[in-house]
């Protein structure tokens, strides 16, 4: 029945140890905290939920509507909504991290889902850079490695621009690092697994690790292929046309992504269960609608062709 409704999201911010104020001073979002580093855009997850802004469902969590009102989502649903989509700055360096597969966390973690994750640079620092990948050749020599602290040797740095664009498939090790804001479009998942956090304290103890279990699922050796820099810069591999420029980021099993740059108009069409649309920079309308950056809302089933005037980036996700 309001399947003609934007669902626009108020995200949920989440306080860590590394946050800051960023995302409150570029995106508008209201909180007091001088520690946020995550704002949870468009999320069914459990450990913070969005809820509509507006319109029809006010005030209702995405997994009330998942659960509620399946129409806006087409037939082929899953028992939770499939995809976790955030916007995160880091202040300071995030955990040396890996998340497991869907296997090993059904066996491992209660039935849990695992992850699978990628990056787009909305902005950062000059120099910023992050970790992806590592150096073991095996199971054996990577844990020797973490046994000796060996670092700098153990892992793999690579500068970064903004633009660019990192696929982070299941049992990849890595880490955002300091002065880095990005677009992080995900499974529905919080799983995580420390390898290492720099000796922090949280509340004057050390945050936990998981060290058996991230060697576990790590893959040897880190395969460069899968986890290379799809997209060097804003203007590599656009199909470019009159009003607008369209690149597409990622297809894989889980979801795909696509970025268009706006100029003027453009036309959608949202053929999918359910489209996710992220609004990064600059500003417009949707189907008549004022939209500027950090806005998120979802498309949903049998919604048709949108309809964007203006200005903007702007990053699309589906399953």
């Amino acid at each position: 029945m309001y399947n003609n409704e934007l669902l626009f999201m108020t995200p949920f911010l989440k306080e860590v140890l590394w946050g800051g104020t960023r995302l409150q001073e570029k995106y508008g979002y209201k909180s007091d905290s001088e520690s946020i580093g995550e704002a949870w855009v468009v999320s069914a997850n459990r450990n913070g939920e969005s809820r509509v802004r507006d319109g029809h469902f006010k005030g209702m969590t995405l997994s009330e509507l998942w659960s509620k009102q399946p129409e806006l989502f087409g037939p082929d649903r899953s028992d939770s909504f499939p995809l976790l989509v955030k916007l995160i700055y880091a202040r300071d360096n995030l955990s040396i991290q890996v998340h497991p597969d869907d296997d090993y966390a059904y066996v491992h973690e209660n039935g849990g889902s695992g992850k699978t994750e990628c990056w787009y640079i909305a902005d950062c620092e000059e120099g910023a850079d992050i970790i992806i990948g590592h150096n073991a050749k095996n199971k054996e020599e990577l844990r020797e490695m973490v046994t000796n602290g060996e670092w700098d040797k153990l892992l793999r740095v690579i500068p970064i621009h903004k633009g660019d664009f990192f696929y982070i498939p299941s049992g990849t090790v890595h880490a955002i690092r300091k002065g880095t804001l990005l677009l992080e479009t995900q499974q529905n998942c919080d799983l995580t697994y420390r390898l290492y956090d720099y000796d922090r304290l949280q509340n004057g103890k050390p945050r936990e690790l998981h060290i058996d279990k991230a060697i576990d699922v790590i893959n040897y050796p880190s395969d460069e292929k899968d986890t290379a820099n799809v997209s060097a810069s804003p203007s590599h591999d656009l199909s470019t046309g009159e009003a607008t420029a369209h690149e597409e980021l990622l297809r894989c099993s889980y979801f795909s992504v696509d970025k268009y740059l706006v100029k003027d108009s453009l036309d959608l069409t949202q053929s999918h269960s359910f489209l996710i649309v992220d609004v990064l920079e600059g500003s417009g309308t949707v189907d008549g609608i004022p939209v500027g950056s950090g806005d998120n809302f979802i498309a949903p089933y049998n919604y048709g062709e949108l309809h964007f005037e203006g200005d903007m980036t702007i990053i699309t996700s589906h399953i």
